[in-house]
């Protein structure tokens, strides 16, 4: 086996998963990814770009794309996005017992309670500025004494609108206590629990794996390509999208821009085969620690499925299949969304305890996502007697099932 077919077995390097944890802990919720794009993955970019390379930014939101042939149109344009923002939850209403009283966007209630957070406010004396509390914790009973029977014998469940954030507020004037402090309904909270390593080996564990593991990945095969001597005849966008969880509307706006020929979603997905309780539901048994996913069915193309699979086939990387039904839940579906006729797919890695505190993660599958979208590229660069791959060989590549062998 050559160290390229290695690689993705190989412990991750501590460097690379410090950039990582780095991606992962940036305070990015949805419509605030700056942090992220700016803080973090900008200078990343800025580091590893070939001179020709140009960064692009844009007006309506903190998105960001690598762009490896600036202008170039005529090319075959190839889209890889993951996407910055992180569920969070915010502010609705103060209550005169210094209750924070808080919504939960994509969380499940009864997972935030007791967990520690931070919550981000404009300072309104001078806006633009924004400070950092932390030190608070999401609850919704106070304690169990204070819960009905069924609540307690585990019969219901806690209600959305039971959950609040508490800064350990005591003394008078509890409201004007947290007024004073600036926060208002709207600021952001996001947990706090930045990723370590796991118990088992090559895991990680902490919050907002979904998705700062897919800009890790875009970042990492971009870092890849540039470090092998760029493209010759490919134009690969590596996007970093904002506004997924609320609508996928940054990775649209971002095709519908730049028109890609080839879209790739990046994003995390489920380890089905250890999800507790879901055995008659016959998912597709993705397991973390066997490889990256990649979808079927839904819009993706068979024919840009097929590259990756050639691909992953010659260097020994695995894939797992996943079975979509309308929707790929991804990124992937940008181009189709924005009215853009592009070939589409989306390919991620199992994790598990999605949208909790303590989402868990293997970097094997990362690194097998990362060296077979970065080898993939390469191939589709290389093909066709080293002219590369054009638009025309997707609009003539689709399978012709009439054409299908009898296998009797």
């Amino acid at each position: 086996m050559s160290d390229e077919q290695r690689a993705w077995q190989e412990s991750m390097p501590e460097e690379q998963f410090e950039f990582m944890r780095q991606i992962l802990a940036a305070p990015s919720p949805i419509g605030l990814e700056g942090a992220m794009t700016y803080g973090v993955l900008k200078p990343a970019f800025e580091e590893m770009k070939r001179k020709s390379w140009k960064i692009h930014q844009f007006r309506g939101n903190a998105g960001l794309i690598l762009d490896t042939h600036p202008g170039e149109d005529d090319r075959l344009t190839v889209m890889i996005i993951g996407h910055a923002d992180k569920i969070r939850m915010q502010v609705r209403s103060i209550g005169d017992d210094g209750k924070i009283w808080i919504n939960s966007d994509s969380f499940l209630p009864l997972t935030l309670l007791g967990h520690e957070v931070a919550l981000y406010s404009e300072d309104p004396d001078n806006p633009g500025n924004y400070r950092q509390l932390k030190g608070g914790t999401v609850e919704a009973l106070g304690a169990i004494h204070f819960a009905d029977t069924a609540l307690r014998r585990g019969k219901k469940g806690v209600k959305k609108e039971q959950l609040y954030l508490d800064l350990q507020i005591h003394g008078d004037d509890k409201k004007e206590q947290i007024e004073e402090l600036g926060v208002r309904p709207g600021d952001s909270i996001l947990l706090d629990r930045p990723i370590r390593p796991g118990f088992s080996d090559d895991t990680f564990v902490g919050a907002y794996l979904d998705n700062g593991l897919g800009c890790f990945v875009t970042a990492e095969v971009a870092r890849l390509i540039a470090d092998e001597g760029g493209l010759d005849n490919v134009r690969c966008l590596f996007t970093i999208a904002t506004h997924e969880e609320i609508g996928r509307f940054g990775s649209r706006v971002l095709a519908g821009e730049f028109r890609p020929d080839v879209v790739f979603g990046v994003d995390v997905n489920h380890d089905y085969d250890a999800a507790p309780g879901v055995g008659d539901k016959r998912y597709t048994p993705l397991t973390m620690g066997d490889g990256c996913t990649l979808s079927v069915g839904s819009i993706a193309s068979e024919f840009l499925n097929r590259l990756v699979e050639e691909t992953a086939r010659e260097y020994d990387i695995p894939v797992q299949r996943d079975v979509c039904g309308r929707d790929t839940g991804t990124d992937a579906m940008a181009a189709v969304l924005a009215s853009v006729d592009a070939a589409a797919t989306s390919i991620g890695f199992p994790i598990r305890n999605m949208h909790t505190i303590s989402e868990t993660g293997h970097t094997g599958d990362v690194l097998a996502a990362i060296h077979a979208l970065g080898k993939t590229i390469q191939a589709m660069d290389a093909k066709n007697g080293g002219k590369g791959l054009s638009a025309d060989d997707f609009r003539q590549g689709h399978p012709r099932l009439d054409r299908s062998e009898d296998m009797r």
